[in-house]
């Protein structure tokens, strides 16, 4: 029989709902079928999985994958899975992920030259929405530095529709020490602003490359900018005031993978 909202391993695994109780466990959830795909697809990272009868039906692919590599599949009613998701229409299949970040030290290799850095983000569909970009614009690496928003918000997870599983994670407290952890490792520091000084597309993003985008309403701080090697604006041609994080980001990091594919 499915398992009810009442059942200790539902109500264990609802506990996630908490940031202090992810951080503490070093678990999350992934909600719906992409997210659960893309956890599945990353080895080590799915610690069960719930789902109604309804969606083990639906996804039956999930659940061959999931059988393939001995995670467990555990059928729970709608109540319980409605309780482990925070969607307004569960998609009834939620998987309970161990976390995926590292410390920034261990992910800046030899290998690693395009990384996204989000400075005290505090909306997470937008950092989600700005994981999903760096994982397109093929990004080796995205930080989130101080006081930014759990990258294991339901709603972070959400909004990178599974690139959170894709793309190398860091997560820093200290702005200051994460910028100079990145220079000392041979990074061009780039600082988004309105006043830059250098144009983004005479950015000098040819090399290992760092953006710093600041918090959706106040920026980067001056001090942190002034940190960085340069600060870039991006030209806005219409009556706009300005851009969004998320589509900021996504010209950036688009700049720089453009320029890494032109030939030499």
């Amino acid at each position: 029989m499915p398992l009810t909202s009442g059942s200790t391993r539902v109500k264990e695994a609802r506990k996630l709902s908490r940031r202090s109780v992810r951080t503490e466990r070093r678990l999350f959830l992934a909600d719906g079928p992409k997210a659960v795909e893309a956890a599945l697809a990353t080895p080590g990272c799915v610690v069960e999985i719930f789902a109604t009868t309804e969606a083990t039906q639906r996804y039956a692919a999930l659940a061959d994958a999931a059988a393939s590599t001995d995670t467990t599949w555990v059928l729970v009613d709608e109540r319980a899975l409605g309780s482990l998701s925070d969607s307004v229409t569960p998609a009834g299949v939620v998987a309970m992920c161990r976390s995926l970040d590292r410390p920034l030290a261990d992910l800046l290799g030899p290998g690693t030259r395009l990384v996204a850095v989000c400075v005290d983000v505090r909306d997470p569909g937008n950092a989600g929405t700005v994981i999903r970009c760096a994982d397109a614009a093929g990004a080796d690496l995205v930080v989130l530095a101080g006081t930014s928003v759990d990258a294991y918000n339901p709603k972070t997870v959400r909004a990178s529709v599974g690139s959170l599983f894709h793309v190398p994670l860091a997560v820093e407290p200290d702005i200051a020490t994460t910028v100079a952890g990145l220079r000392a490792a041979g990074f061009t520091v780039l600082a988004t602003a309105g006043d830059g000084e250098v144009g983004l597309y005479d950015a000098p993003v040819d090399g290992p490359t760092a953006w710093l985008f600041g918090n959706e309403a106040h920026g980067l701080p001056p001090g942190l900018a002034a940190l960085a090697d340069h600060r870039v604006s991006i030209p806005i041609h219409g009556r706009a005031e300005s851009l969004n994080l998320s589509t900021a980001a996504a010209l950036c990091l688009y700049e720089s993978a453009r320029r890494r594919t032109l030939p030499s």
